[in-house]
């Protein structure tokens, strides 16, 4: 279980990062044009101008890193729930866990209270 524990929390940190970047920093920089986005908002702040050098980042990184998110999040999903089996866990912690890999930010504390548990149910992986 201690290989299982080692791949979500490695899987954990990644995806957390990528996140972070991805919405913080990526969507800001493409959308923060004052221009409509995604059909919801009816207008941006007006950050950047469109067509600029950073709005051209923030495309690269929300094309790019949103595609590598994705898969990666697949696989931290899988890691996540392979670690919910050995573990024991019961199905409301595991979804919270998996979910949790979605928010910004939340995902760190997701990963430190399913470390948490495993080391205080499972001493000899601590």
């Amino acid at each position: 279980m201690s290989r299982n524990l080692t791949a979500y929390r490695v899987m954990a940190a990644i995806v957390g990062v990528l996140l972070v970047v991805l919405c913080l920093v990526g969507v800001p920089l493409a959308n923060f044009d004052g221009s409509p986005m995604w059909g919801v908002f009816d207008s941006t702040p007006t950050w950047f101008a469109t067509g600029s050098d950073a709005q051209h980042v923030g495309e690269l990184i929300t094309t790019y890193l949103g595609v590598a998110h994705g898969w990666l999040y697949m696989i931290f999903l899988f890691s996540a729930f392979l670690l919910s089996r050995r573990a024991g866990w019961d199905l409301p912690f595991t979804l919270v866990t998996l979910v949790c890999g979605t928010i910004p930010l939340l995902s760190f504390w997701a990963e430190r209270r399913a470390t948490r548990r495993v080391r205080a149910e499972h001493p000899q992986l601590a």
